[in-house]
């Protein structure tokens, strides 16, 4: 029942708010969540001093305040990838780049996109394009909102959704097919088909799957970025990896993982933080959270 409160009352904001406005009151709700929630707020609190141990704690902080408020902006800005027209998407998600997706369509095609925050606003607007996508998704707990998101993803196109637990043949499949595959890496899914590598200096359990599945299909790797920009957001489409896959399995995780912390680094408050990131240790190591 509160669920289908809050996505009406979610509803009736986006009716009656600008989307500029939106978006600010939705760093307000960022900030009552980071009061409200301490259990996230300290995962938020322990990876952030994981990866920027060179800071102090009153900078660790401020970081963290502002990823809620990149957060807050973000969750409620959906209301535009559930509602609104594509016109009004294409006017909130610009997209950077796109050249670089345009000289490898028809081959096979992995879109690196690390956890930010707008990952899922890019992601619909992307699908606005005349371009038959394919990604994976874990399903949320919430059926409602599960079934919100898959809609948000799957309206305005034929994009192929691929449930986490389906397993890695399905977006075998469409990689092959010509689909580019939109792809999301970075977070603790246990040690299984993992191996530790560094994530900000700190032995992280990383799915080896990227490396394995662009040995199997020969597919390129094309970095996508989704930043919040001013009031709205962009798409930036990097040109695709060269020598990737490298040497063997362990150098092309390493080189993900660096390439992520790279991004990251340009703009830490919008990199997802609230997720167990380091969850899986290795064996001997006590858990961090």
């Amino acid at each position: 029942m509160l669920t289908y409160i809050g996505i009406g009352l979610l509803y009736a904001l986006y009716r009656l708010m600008p989307n500029a406005a939106l978006g600010r009151l939705g760093e307000w709700f960022g900030l009552l969540l980071y009061a409200l929630v301490p259990a996230r707020r300290h995962i938020g609190s322990v990876n952030l001093r994981l990866c920027f141990p060179e800071l102090a704690e009153i900078e660790r902080r401020r970081l963290l305040k502002a990823h809620y408020r990149a957060l807050g902006r973000a969750s409620l800005m959906e209301a535009v990838a559930w509602w609104g027209s594509r016109a009004e998407l294409e006017q909130l998600v610009r997209i950077e780049g796109l050249e670089h997706l345009e000289r490898h369509l028809g081959q096979p095609l992995i879109l690196l996109a690390p956890h930010f925050v707008g990952l899922n606003l890019g992601g619909v607007r992307l699908t606005l394009l005349p371009i038959e996508f394919a990604s994976m998704y874990r399903p949320v707990r919430n059926p409602m909102i599960d079934r919100m998101l898959r809609h948000a993803r799957s309206r305005f196109g034929s994009s192929e959704l691929i449930a986490r637990h389906e397993g890695i043949k399905p977006a075998l499949r469409a990689i092959r097919a010509g689909k580019p595959f939109y792809y999301l890496p970075d977070q603790d899914f246990g040690p299984r088909d993992a191996l530790f590598v560094p994530f900000f200096g700190v032995p992280a359990a990383t799915v080896t799957a990227l490396s394995r599945i662009a040995r199997i299909t020969g597919a390129r790797v094309l970095p996508c970025i989704v930043r919040q920009d001013g009031d709205g957001y962009v798409v930036e489409l990097q040109p695709a990896w060269a020598d990737f896959p490298g040497a063997d399995v362990e150098s092309d995780t390493r080189r993900m993982n660096a390439f992520i912390e790279q991004q990251v680094r340009r703009m830490p408050e919008q990199y997802f933080w609230l997720h167990r990131r380091f969850k899986t240790r290795p064996p001997g190591e006590p858990p961090v959270y």
